[in-house]
């Protein structure tokens, strides 16, 4: 059967031992620092950008600066506290000393987007800062972070897809390989991480850069770019979730798809059930917006 075989990169970039201990940098974590750097610049290049702005732009360059501060913490605990909570509560209540231990995996996209908005919230009322153009920046600053981080997920060879017989199908490495071990012949995968990169990353980077740049009255009024971000993310997310091994905690003899809620072999999964607010408040915002004047 025509498949890719998994390129043989290690997840760690380099790693050092000092004094008995290991650290090592790895691609998931230049992943997250790329990703937020790549945002920041996104967003001071729009608020010194006038023409972009009915009014003044929402906030200047030093309270940029401090919101970054406030934006990696919301990201890095919503992230992990998100996974703990949506995805394997059973597991950290009874082994709760793990849920600090981030280096070893277990970011959850919602939780970290949670996060970024509780934190978001609290720094727009410290500064005194209109909450929806920041939210439009913030969205508009997310895509290539998310871009990074699932090209780093495939190459962790972690949230892989479900078994396929495509040609670009990929032979992952590892626990991909043991759940169909199996089978006759290799375990050949859909490249998930790819289509999320592809969907949630680059078209729908793309799509918001041009519309805040390009068709200038865009970011005129608060919440579209926002709207669009949440709707194109829930529905990019939703639809890869067709393809997408769920995780291992939903998966059952009576279950095999891993579906959060279902009945008679239909349902949700997790990634989809929780997308669905985030498409519903997508859509609003942007009907919201449509309705004021540019």
């Amino acid at each position: 059967m025509t498949h890719i075989t998994f390129p043989d990169i290690s997840p760690e970039i380099v790693s050092i031992s000092l004094f008995g201990m290991t650290f090592a940098l790895r691609w998931y974590a230049l992943a997250y620092i790329a990703g937020l750097l790549i945002g920041w610049r996104l967003i001071l290049r729009a608020i010194r950008s006038p023409r972009l702005w009915s009014g003044p732009a929402p906030l200047t360059a030093d309270q940029l600066d401090r919101l970054l501060t406030w934006i990696i913490l919301g990201v890095v605990l919503g992230g992990r506290l998100g996974f703990v909570l949506f995805y394997q509560p059973g597991f950290y209540l009874s082994h709760p000393g793990q849920i600090l231990r981030v280096w070893e995996g277990g970011m959850s996209f919602h939780g970290g987007f949670l996060g970024v908005v509780i934190a978001a919230l609290i720094f727009c009322r410290r500064e005194g800062i209109m909450l929806l153009p920041m939210a439009d920046l913030l969205a508009l600053a997310t895509p290539p972070g998310l871009m990074l981080g699932r090209i780093a997920n495939f190459i962790n060879a972690e949230l892989w897809g479900r078994p396929t017989m495509m040609p670009w199908g990929v032979a992952f490495p590892g626990e991909a390989a043991q759940a169909c071990a199996t089978l006759d012949g290799p375990c050949i995968r859909h490249p998930s991480q790819l289509y999320e990169a592809g969907l949630e990353g680059l078209l729908l980077g793309l799509l918001l850069l041009w519309l805040a740049f390009r068709a200038r009255s865009a970011l005129h009024r608060p919440g579209l770019i926002v709207g669009l971000f949440f709707a194109g993310y829930g529905i990019a997310r939703f639809t890869v979730e067709f393809f997408r091994q769920p995780d291992a905690q939903f998966v059952s003899a009576d279950n095999p798809l891993g579906l959060y809620v279902h009945a008679g072999g239909r349902g949700l999964t997790a990634g989809q059930l929780l997308s669905l607010p985030m498409i519903l408040a997508g859509l609003w915002l942007i009907s919201r917006a449509r309705r004021d004047p540019a």
